[in-house]
């Protein structure tokens, strides 16, 4: 598999933000009460975790299909990450909440708040320097501050803005690559406090529910103080391969990556229990969203992303796909796989049979990922409003699929081989290392790219440290693919890569979400987007690629709000299956967790019943049990690679329950389970027995009802074949036995292949040393 994404989230050195004070109900920010005359069931998305007990009001922001209520011309989700950081005091161009295009978006998500030493959701001390809630920008029009609100800064002028823009809502983002493990104090200095880490999972791998606890407890007074309409959880990465995230988190992140998984959903759970609690008092439905990564690296140390119920929407983090972390140049978001990525082939996906040929370092593989467990609806694909790049490169076609090698390491990255990334000119946007020099990564607003492919030099370069008489090297000409949805800047003479994205790639996206059902689209960062200005003779921020996804989307049909695409019954039993005791790491290839199904009704499931489910085309039909259970792929949406897209959404499988074997009620059992590339939750369940089919309360679907089975229909097991009495010796489990020899157990026929002594026939699984020879 491959190496991680190094770099993702731009942080500078200092954002000192803080909580001020304020009441809930103030200055018409939140409602003071909301009917709850409508069925909020009715309006509950589906999939979406019900908290127990509690009534949430759901129709407050879902209609009776489930879903979200975003204005007449928003068909489809615009969120834009507003990021606290580009305030002007240091020089550098200020994009405020007066540059938003708040007519065209539905979601602003605020970067970033972070976990404080003491494990509460906290944006710094509260001073006039702080950029969330203290600061000021005197003459700055359409930065007046709103002279209702207790607080100052960004957070007033968002809310000053959603007076006058209703529809659009506000989120606090916490975490980042910069703060998911640690957090800036006030003077910038990075304290290294393990944040999520620490805060969700103890040392000993354990979940830390107390942290959890006092977490969430703090968000909620934290939206309720700032008028913000939910949390998005950027937690960067919570998974058990080794060496992900920020390198300066690993001593931390390491120690507790068994049990990242467990107390990243113990989060989760409880963000979504407490916010519903808070919801129902407030009268209004708290947004629970997630950054969720798309490297099929990372997310196979995610298990199987169960947090997924949860959320009333993931936004997949679909960029940093390729950058200067390894050698390898590519798009930084491609739509689409094209078959020839060199990072992909290099690791032998293209020719290893088990993988399918399917490219994974795409933005539709990502989607259909979590299209696996949820609705196409609650589901937003990334778009990177900034650039990544190679410089030195070589090979490749316009150095596309070429390399940039070097060994010149930022330091702090944690990598002693990595690829050469553009600097200068070329990376406007640049961070610095943890040695206080230039982090060569070729990171630039759009509006920059767009400048460098125009030839032009923009009047803003001595703002960023360059001098008034900077002269652009070469010629950086556009390139487009239209197989992968990637445009990209060639400069032949320099042996530049830029990767970017334009009017004609952002359509293209567009039209997918719109052509899918897809929920909507997520943008890092709006400051990054632009516009041409003619009396200037340059590009600078502006709104053109946001413009056109909400020309797109205005008109577009309601986003998908089913996650089955057959037709499911209408009740449901409380059967539990789950897939667990994953192995960690690089140990979890190929994926072979544990099948758990554990029966909660009254009514023995008899030998024979059949389950079904759908997992994701992400991963090819060719799952997999080891344990007898006969488990095949009965339908598949897509086969063979993904060149241009995967086709479909879903594989069927099923498996029964062996016909010697029953599972009483309360009762378990376990089975193997194989398969080759990371799928979300499987989901779609049905259960069959006694000549009907049910679906299952676990997969939280609209329009069931959860049932036991009457007495009329309670099953009795179907009798085998009769075969006469077995004649071969009963299993001993003392006894040893040889390749070839034949037992009986359970009423089925055993045969050995190999020696064993002490491995109980049934329980071996197909690739066991038993073989069923059939009733007897």
């Amino acid at each position: 598999m491959l190496s991680p994404s190094r770099n993702h989230r731009k942080r500078p050195a200092l954002l000192a933000t803080a909580a001020a004070a304020a009441g809930l109900v103030l200055a018409g920010l939140l409602p003071a009460t909301v009917s709850h005359a409508a069925d909020e069931e009715s309006c509950r998305p589906d999939g979406l975790y019900r908290t127990p007990g509690v009534a949430v009001p759901y129709c407050s922001v879902y209609d009776s299909a489930g879903r979200e209520k975003m204005g007449a011309d928003h068909q489809r989700r615009l969120i834009g990450y507003f990021t606290g950081w580009r305030t002007g005091k240091d020089g550098t161009p200020a994009y405020l909440a007066s540059d938003i295009p708040w007519d065209k978006i539905t979601h602003i998500n605020y970067a970033f708040a972070h976990v404080d030493a003491g494990n509460r959701i906290s944006v710094g001390a509260d001073s006039a320097t702080n950029a969330a809630t203290g600061m000021t920008w005197p003459g700055v029009s359409g930065a007046e501050m709103d002279a209702t609100l207790p607080y100052k800064g960004h957070f007033n002028l968002l809310n000053k803005f959603k007076k006058q823009h209703p529809d659009v809502k506000t989120l606090i983002s916490v975490g980042g690559w910069a703060e998911t493990g640690g957090y800036f104090d006030d003077s910038g200095k990075r304290v290294d406090s393990g944040g999520f880490y620490s805060m969700a999972t103890n040392a000993d791998g354990s979940v830390n529910q107390s942290g959890i606890d006092t977490f969430a407890d703090s968000a909620v007074q934290f939206l309720r103080k700032y008028g913000f309409n939910g949390v998005d959880i950027d937690y960067e990465y919570p998974t058990s391969m080794k060496d992900a995230g920020n390198p300066l988190d690993y001593p931390v992140s390491n120690a507790r990556r068994a049990g990242l998984v467990k107390g990243y959903a113990a989060l989760m759970k409880t963000l979504r229990e407490k916010l519903d609690r808070a919801g129902a008092a407030d009268g209004r439905h708290y947004l629970l969203t997630v950054a969720a990564p798309s490297s099929g690296y990372l997310l196979r140390g995610m298990e199987t992303f169960q947090v997924q119920k949860y959320l009333d929407y993931v936004n997949i983090m679909s960029y940093d796909l390729h950058g200067a972390w390894n050698e390898y140049v590519g798009p930084n978001a491609s739509l689409f796989d094209d078959g020839k990525d060199a990072e992909l082939a290099a690791a032998g996906v293209y020719s290893t049979s088990q993988y399918g040929g399917i490219g994974y370092l795409n933005t539709d593989w990502a989607y259909h990922y979590f299209r696996g467990s949820m609705p196409a609806g609650r589901i937003n694909i990334g778009l990177p409003y900034y650039t990544r790049g190679f410089k030195n490169v070589t090979g490749g076609t316009d150095g596309l699929w070429g390399r940039a090698p070097s060994t010149n390491c930022p330091a702090g990255s944690g990598l002693t081989k990595c690829g050469d990334g553009a600097t200068g000119i070329d990376n406007l946007w640049h961070d610095l290392d943890t040695g206080g020099k230039e982090s060569p990564a070729g990171s630039n607003p759009m509006w920059h790219a767009k400048n460098l492919e125009k030839g032009v030099v923009g009047d803003y370069v001595t703002r960023y440290g360059f001098p008034a008489d900077t002269r652009l090297t070469g010629t950086y000409a556009r390139k487009y693919d239209s197989t992968l949805v990637a445009p990209w800047l060639w400069n032949a003479e320099k042996k530049v890569f830029l990767s970017t994205e334009d009017e004609q790639s952002v359509k293209a996206k567009a039209d997918y979400v719109v052509d899918r059902g897809i929920g909507g689209t997520m943008v890092w960062e709006l400051a990054g987007d632009y516009a041409w200005n003619a009396a200037e003779g340059q590009y600078e921020p502006g709104s053109t690629l946001t413009t056109a996804m909400y020309e797109k989307f205005r008109s577009a049909t309601p986003y998908g709000a089913r996650r089955a695409t057959i037709d499911m019954p209408a009740e449901a039993l409380d059967i539990d299956v789950r897939f667990e005791q994953f192995p960690l790491g690089d140990s979890n290839y190929p994926i072979s967790p544990k099948l758990k199904i554990t029966n909660n009704t009254p009514a023995t499931l008899p030998g024979g019943t059949e389950f079904r489910f759908d997992y994701a085309t992400s991963a090819p039909g060719n799952a997999k049990d080891q344990s007898g259970w006969g488990t095949s792929v009965i339908r598949s949406d897509h086969t063979g690679g993904n060149v241009g897209g995967l086709r479909g959404d879903y594989h069927r499988v099923s498996l029964k329950l062996p016909g010697w074997q029953s599972l009483a009620p309360g009762a378990s059992v376990e089975l193997d389970f194989v398969y080759y590339l990371p799928v979300s939750t499987p989901s779609n369940w049905t259960v069959t027995f006694g000549g009907k089919t049910y679906a299952l309360a676990g997969d939280l679907a609209r329009d069931t009802t959860v049932v036991n089975p009457g007495t009329g229909t309670t099953p009795t097991p179907t009798p085998t074949e009769p075969g006469g009495p077995c004649t071969a010796p009963a299993w001993d489990a003392a006894t040893a036995y040889g390749g070839g020899s034949t037992v009986s157990h359970q009423g089925h026929d055993w045969k050995a292949k190999w020696w064993t002594k002490g491995e109980e026939p049934g329980t071996t699984g197909e690739w066991g040393v038993w073989q069923d020879l059939g009733a007897c």
